[in-house]
């Protein structure tokens, strides 16, 4: 009895705004009782064979919002092909049918709310939501590339040894560069990361945001001292080259990385400090030809992974 009063008052209510529904709206689904079986019997159908999603189909001229409509698409696709997107292509192509690119679309054209729709008024709002369409839409495209390796591969690829080298942090200051260098350390597939004194580590918000997820994939450890760390080091037989711009500093291309290396990085300011380097076995950095004299610490320690991975690859094929 219920059910039914409740669908009269949705009828009257459609009626009134003019909205005309099919028969099939108002399915056996909803009186159906347990198990998706009808009061008769027979089993209810889910979904209904005709049904089209409202936020990807074609936007609806007699929607709520859809005054002004015409002028929010004309905008919207001068921008997209300002951006090099088919406006054509995207909403009439089988390919982007249901795809977040579509969707953004249609909810700048036809928005399903006040606020939305003056957001979408606002001047700029167009060229936002085409940078917005225009990143989507490359990104469906590169995922039906097969040649395209822009995700990450799973954990059973990438099995086996990691590489002889550790990276000591001393007191580094910024959690996005620990960041970066967590990231760089993860995809060289290093041994380790030592992060010293005040250079913060995990689970620090700022730490895990710029690692996107590769954190949890390099082992660190944490010393209150760098010096003990870098004691602590060559007693296992790392050779530990120091990364600083100093006067006996060797360029990266002329001096030797043999396994196990560790490199010292420093802080951002007054880099690693004077009694650490002392008790490195050599001191290396990164020329630089314009008037800083050196690279962010997160961007040097890329470079030096890289370098010395360059370096033991080209000894194997030696070998």
């Amino acid at each position: 009895m219920l059910q039914t009063i409740i669908l009269a008052l949705v009828t009257l209510l459609l009626l009134e705004k003019n909205v005309v529904l099919p028969v099939t709206a108002f399915s056996a689904e909803g009186n159906k009782g347990n198990n998706g079986v009808t009061p008769d019997g027979s089993t209810a159908k889910k979904y209904r064979p005709d049904y089209v999603s409202r936020s990807t189909a074609t936007p609806d001229a007699s929607a709520l919002f859809a005054d002004g409509s015409e002028l929010r698409k004309d905008r919207l696709e001068k921008a997209l092909m300002g951006l090099g997107v088919d406006p054509v292509t995207l909403t009439e192509s089988d390919e982007f049918r249901g795809s977040a690119a579509l969707r953004a679309y249609s909810s700048f054209v036809i928005p399903k709310s006040q606020g939305a729709l003056a957001i979408a008024e606002s001047p700029q709002r167009a060229s936002v939501i085409a940078n917005n369409i225009a990143f989507y839409v490359r990104e469906q495209k590169s995922h039906e590339e097969d040649w395209l390796r822009n995700h990450d591969r799973s954990l059973q690829e990438v099995l086996g040894a990691r590489q002889p080298l550790t990276l000591v942090l001393d007191n580094v200051r910024s959690a996005h560069n620990v960041g970066n260098i967590l990231r760089a350390a993860e995809a060289a597939r290093i041994a380790e990361v030592i992060l010293c004194g005040i250079t913060p580590g995990p689970p620090n918000p700022k730490v895990l945001k710029t690692a996107l997820g590769a954190a949890e994939y390099v082992p660190y450890a944490h010393f209150g001292s760098t010096l003990e760390a870098v004691q602590n080091l060559k007693s296992h037989g790392y050779t530990v080259l120091g990364v600083e711009t100093t006067s006996k500093s060797k360029p990266m291309w002329k001096i030797d990385m043999p396994q196990p290396l560790a490199l010292v990085f420093g802080n951002e300011i007054v880099g690693v400090h004077a009694d650490v380097l002392a008790a490195c076995d050599d001191l290396v950095c990164i020329p630089t030809h314009g008037i800083k004299n050196s690279l962010n610490v997160a961007t040097c320690a890329s470079i030096l992974l890289w370098e010395a991975l360059r370096k033991w690859d080209e000894l194997d094929g030696e070998s």
